[in-house]
């Protein structure tokens, strides 16, 4: 009886054990990280006074150099939008609307303070392309979501982290306008850069190439976090994992996501056993012992992934088709279909990314005249990248052409392949042009690499046919550009152009959707031979969709997330006791 009594309590001490060991384990984690949080909240706190006091410096400067009386505005893009606020140059910290009337809230540091009069630091990490070459969709989000958090919050700084050690803010501020013609208001941007970002570059992880750079992530957010503690944080590159360090450390931080495309995803998971080959690189690697092993890093690493998702406060992504992803690897509920968008981890909002749609369409025009200038061109955007199936378009468009040979009307359709832009792999754009050669349309084709806007805009403008081959494009801004330009896409039947921008809105088609090489030639043959009436009726349908992707959409998406991390940064870290919830 004594042993079996002794065999009890044994059990019921072990059973206690393992149920409160992972209990009291994560009370000490977090008992050291929010430590750790408040000695480099310590150490940045002069770093942070002398921020504010530059920025303020700054804008008193700006207010001097300008006209007596004058109101310092924030112009968008060349010119005062009336729809925007404007500061109060009478610096009684007001914010005047167009009407006139000051605006009031209650979301400030202040009990009186107004959402607009906010004046916290908003943090966005970007340790890549702050200044590069490469124009693209990441960098625009970023300096539109600056411009409307400006003008929403004209006395919030804009803290950047950065890599880019080679420029400073007037240049960086410069090339803003003139790349994107996006005006931002200067003393309220700031420029902090890292010393680490080499361990968020993929070359650095030849093996786990993504859990070494979620690792090397961390690294990179410390040295960010010891340069200044914002009281927003917000990530617009996808290193997840910075913001759940974030949180760790400092929990009255705010933080949020915009996710263009989710780090792992299930279609990835699927793409492993896919015998076509159409299913991006990873296409059937699932095969043999070193396909089982890459499974199952990739399922763990997935829910890594998730668990470190659901710390985040507000998400934000760029489609629909990054929502599900997203709403199924970061969701509390994996049987929930909920997708109302509240900004949660289990129901992201979707934010589309802004793109050039107004300036396209000022540019260029779509009508009867403009018709004539047609050429029965394809064209193709992307970068020189394996995921963009270059090697797919140039068998389309040689089959393409292969069929039409013996057609008497048969004048030749030229393929123009653009890179507007990171300079392409060399060796990559040699084999692109081998096969062009091997298939017989070396005459028909035209690489032009890095290509300056001007120069896309030229083939926009007189191209008929815009062509897009990459499997799961998280959402597919050159498609969005072909539609305001005029082009009739022909684009791959998934990702974002499937779920968000090729679709009939109700009155007629927008373009065509094709996954093989079959149905791509069949596209391009049947978007080219549409009689010229509906062609016309195409373009303009396509043309009218593309409203849904203009930079004012994107501006006032992202501040309705956005205002939710503003009002919870009220609290400030300094008010906090450092204690750990029960």
């Amino acid at each position: 009886m004594a042993v079996l009594s002794n065999a009890i309590v044994a059990i019921l001490a072990l059973t206690a054990t393992a149920i409160l060991l992972p209990k009291l384990t994560a009370v000490f984690l977090g008992l050291v990280f929010r430590g750790v949080g408040w000695l480099i909240w310590r150490r940045t706190r002069s770093r942070r006074e002398y921020v504010i006091a530059r920025a303020r410096s700054e804008e008193e400067e700006l207010r001097a150099s300008q006209p007596k009386g004058s109101a310092t505005s924030l112009p968008r893009n060349g010119a005062e939008d009336e729809d925007w606020e404007k500061v109060d140059s009478s610096g009684t910290g007001g914010v005047q609307t167009a009407t006139g009337s000051e605006s009031s809230g209650g979301t400030g540091e202040g009990s009186n303070q107004s959402s607009e009069d906010w004046d916290g630091i908003i943090g966005f990490f970007h340790p890549f392309w702050c200044y590069s070459n490469a124009g693209g969709g990441g960098e625009r989000v970023l300096w539109e979501a600056i411009c409307a958090t400006q003008k929403r919050w004209p006395k919030a700084i804009c803290a950047i982290y950065t890599g880019d050690h080679e420029v400073n803010k007037a240049t960086m501020l410069e090339r803003v306008e003139n790349r994107f013609n996006i005006h931002l208001h200067a003393p309220t941007v700031v420029l902090l850069y890292l010393t680490t970002r080499k361990y968020v570059v993929s070359s650095s992880y030849p093996y786990m190439t993504l859990l070494g750079q979620s690792l090397g992530s961390l690294v990179v957010a410390y040295d960010a976090f010891t340069l200044l503690v914002p009281d927003v944080f917000v990530d617009t590159m996808g290193y997840a994992f910075t913001l759940a360090l974030c949180k760790w450390l400092f929990p009255t931080v705010p933080v949020g996501a915009y996710v263009h495309y989710p780090t792992i995803s299930t279609d990835m998971l699927a793409s492993l056993d896919d015998k076509s080959g159409v299913q991006g690189i990873n296409s059937g690697a699932g095969k043999g012992w070193k396909g089982k092993i890459k499974r199952r890093y990739w399922e763990l690493f997935a829910k890594l992934y998730g668990w470190v998702g659901r710390q985040i406060d507000v998400v934000m992504c760029n489609s629909s088709w990054t929502a599900a992803h997203i709403r199924t690897l970061w969701g509390t509920d994996k049987k929930s279909s909920n997708s109302s968008g509240d900004g949660s981890p289990s129901s992201p909002a979707v934010v589309f990314p802004p793109t050039a749609v107004t300036e396209l369409q000022s540019t260029i025009a779509v009508d009867e005249e403009s018709e004539k200038t047609r050429q029965p061109v394809l064209l193709y955007i992307a970068q020189f990248r394996p995921e963009k199936n270059h090697p797919l378009v140039l068998r389309s468009f040689a089959r393409f052409l292969q069929e039409r040979a013996n057609n008497p009307a048969y004048e030749g359709h030229p393929l123009h392949v653009l890179c507007s832009l990171d300079p392409p792999d060399e060796t990559h754009i040699y084999n692109l042009r081998l096969l062009a050669h091997e298939l017989r349309i070396r005459d028909y084709t035209t690489f032009l690499c890095d290509a300056s806007w001007p120069a896309m805009l030229s083939h926009l403008s007189t191209a008929s046919v815009g062509v897009n081959a990459m499997w799961n494009e998280h959402f597919g801004i050159c498609v969005v550009e072909y539609q305001a330009a005029g082009l009739i896409c022909v684009t791959h039947d998934s990702g974002g152009p499937r779920e968000d921008i090729v679709v009939d809105l109700g009155d007629g088609a927008t373009g065509f959707r094709a996954e093989t090489e079959e149905q791509f030639a069949a596209s391009f043959e049947a978007a080219l031979a549409l009689p010229e009436a509906e062609k016309l009726a195409m373009r303009q349908r396509a043309r009218r969709s593309a409203q849904r992707f203009t930079a004012e959409e994107f501006s006032r998406k992202w501040l309705d997330q956005v205002e939710k991390l503003v009002k919870a940064s009220k609290v400030q870290l300094c008010d906090i006791p450092l204690e750990i919830d029960e």
